[in-house]
């Protein structure tokens, strides 16, 4: 039996998710594998793109670019390969569909940024509680007030993901997800949300969940960052995955460790 029969393996979900099945969230899927965020825009402005990327690697590590394929990270459509996706004409979103063959056209540009679903799996071995995880729901995802580097027409405000944790929790995922910058790295705050801007009870995604008493709140910088960007740039057409649907690369996890963005 090779890796790509292995029921759980990235390449079976993706042909899972081309022939329409569509979970709530990928977290938990293909452990000790690497998730990504997608962004897709026309090649005329993915230079300026990428350089916005590389201008904030914190939310945006770059880990492949490509067209429609994607070969280094084992993705063969990326018009059919996600559970979910976002459609964005002239910066607002227009539709969530399961597959974007439709409207793929030949000069898109496909860029795979880091995932902290990635890392998700270390914590767990580490010990670390994961009560999305457990509950098969996405983290809450907030707006922050802070800015990211404007590139051009690129700019907009950071995008967190929160993950409620014990303090002791806190601590071994600071010291985890820092080997990890290609996945987001160390998180970005700890602590009160509206020190960062943020309104706890208005997250930009379905989830309801907060940090209970016994829990510190821990934001990473997330990978929906992008959507900020794209509303500002207002191009005619751009793709993203929908918050929680990631692609699932064939990189194993243990690749990125200590590997910092490019």
């Amino acid at each position: 039996m090779t890796d790509h029969d292995i029921p759980d393996h990235p390449s079976a979900w993706r042909a899972r998710f081309a022939a329409g099945e569509s979970p709530i969230t990928t977290a938990g899927l293909a452990r000790g594998f690497v998730q990504a965020n997608l962004a897709v825009v026309p090649r005329d402005v993915a230079d300026e793109f990428l350089a916005w990327c590389r201008a904030n690697p914190k939310p945006c590590p770059v880990l492949a670019v490509g067209g429609r394929a994607i070969p280094e990270l084992g993705v063969l459509d990326v018009a059919r390969e996600l559970p979910r996706y976002r459609v964005w004409r002239d910066g607002e979103e227009v539709e969530r569909p399961t597959d974007v063959a439709a409207i793929w056209r030949d000069d898109f540009i496909s860029v795979a940024l880091g995932c902290s679903y990635s890392f998700d799996d270390a914590l767990a071995a580490a010990g670390v509680r994961l009560r999305n995880v457990e509950q098969g729901i996405n983290p809450p995802i907030h707006v922050t007030g802070l800015e990211t580097r404007r590139v051009g027409r690129f700019g907009g405000k950071l995008i967190v993901s929160m993950r409620p944790l014990s303090r002791a929790d806190a601590v071994r995922a600071v010291a985890i997800t820092a080997r990890y910058p290609l996945a987001h790295g160390a998180p970005v705050h700890i602590g009160d949300p509206r020190a960062i801007g943020i309104d706890p009870d208005r997250p930009i995604n379905e989830s309801t969940m907060r940090a209970e008493d016994d829990e510190v709140a821990v934001f990473w910088a997330c990978g929906v960052t992008p959507e900020s960007a794209l509303r500002g740039a207002r191009l005619k057409l751009a793709i993203t995955h929908a918050p929680g649907a990631m692609l699932l690369t064939d990189l194993k996890l243990d690749s990125l460790a200590d590997r910092a963005a490019a």
